[in-house]
């Protein structure tokens, strides 16, 4: 039976705005900001809710959609609704769209259904395939590093993505500075088109910056995406009066508890919300403004909700820059320095 479709047409102006910028020194340039799959795409959200995150994340420019292959709920899920998608609204448009998904965690049971071996990844990278009804994703990654197999293995693994045919490039999550480097050389000697770390960054967590990824990153012209931007919603206005009850905590405490939201922590986000608010910024676009003024940062994956919640994080582009003294009160009330 044929899934019934209807005619999307994308907004003919949807290129205008958006800034696109270099992945490392590869020659693929992403959106400024992309499109996380990591929440509301699973069994938790009406389809015609997902349909509306997509159209407008597409209508104004957001080419790139970022998936892996345990998101759900249940895991899998996001892939099978990103193919159900592009199957229906995006047939013309697979050339415009950058795919992504990745593999590292644990995805079905027994000993070959997690980690970075061989087995474990190419399997995965097929399953992908068939639920999203790609022949190809454009980016694969490895999704963490896993110390119980060798580096070489996991890398080998990657090329093989690549020679296959099965993916365009290939990407790193979750690693830091050295480990990222030795993959580096493995990878540039099996001329792997490595382009790409994904991490997460935002004001409230430095890790990418503490364990020399983004220094890293920059010195060996590798692009660099980054999630939780927001740090699960803290980074905006939404708790500062207190937790809505269609915010996320209420609704899907999996990754964010209301214990998150200490005094220290409020009085935190008040200061930068009016540190924004002199910048003429709500404090969800700082932060992801704030993301974006890294040279290495080469684009911020954003999650949504709502519709509005990616358009308001576009407003970010806007005012990208920060002068010495904005950084320095960022840092003294975010780090305490």
């Amino acid at each position: 039976m044929f899934e019934p479709t209807t005619v999307y047409t994308p907004a003919p102006s949807r290129y205008d705005d958006m800034v696109y910028n270099r992945c490392g020194n590869s020659g693929l340039k992403l959106p400024a900001l992309s499109l996380g799959f990591w929440h509301n795409f699973g069994d938790l959200t009406p389809y015609e809710h997902m349909k509306q995150l997509v159209f407008t994340a597409f209508d104004h420019g957001i080419t790139h959609f970022d998936l892996a292959n345990n998101y759900g709920p249940e895991p899998g899920q996001a892939e099978k609704n990103c193919g159900r998608l592009l199957r229906q609204y995006f047939r013309g448009h697979r050339d415009e769209l950058i795919i992504s998904t990745k593999a590292g965690y644990e995805m079905w049971q027994g000993p070959y259904g997690d980690g970075g071996s061989r087995k474990y990844l190419l399997s995965s990278l097929d399953q992908s395939l068939e639920r999203l009804g790609l022949d190809y994703v454009d980016i694969f990654y490895h999704h963490r590093p896993d110390p119980e197999t060798p580096l070489e293995e996991t890398m080998s693994a990657l090329a093989q993505a690549v020679s296959s045919g099965k993916a365009l490039y290939v990407g790193l999550s979750n690693y830091d500075g050295p480990t990222m480097e030795k993959a580096t050389a493995m990878l540039q000697e099996l001329r792997v088109p490595f382009i790409i770390n994904q991490n997460k960054f935002n004001i409230f967590d430095r890790r990418p910056a503490d364990n020399g990824l983004l220094d890293a990153a920059e010195r060996l012209g590798k692009g660099v995406i980054t999630f939780s931007p927001l740090q699960q919603g803290l980074l905006t206005n939404r708790y500062l009066n207190g937790v809505p009850d269609d915010s996320r905590i209420k609704a899907d405490g999996r990754f964010l508890h209301e214990n998150a939201l200490t005094p220290e922590r409020l009085a935190q986000i008040r200061a930068l919300n009016d540190l924004a608010a002199d910048r003429g910024q709500t404090l969800a676009e700082m932060s992801v403004a704030w993301l974006l003024h890294h040279p290495a940062v080469t684009t911020v994956l954003v999650g949504a909700s709502k519709p509005q919640q990616i358009v308001d994080n576009i407003g970010a582009l806007k005012n990208l820059e920060f002068s010495d003294d904005e950084l320095r009160r960022i840092d003294e009330i975010a780090l305490g320095k």
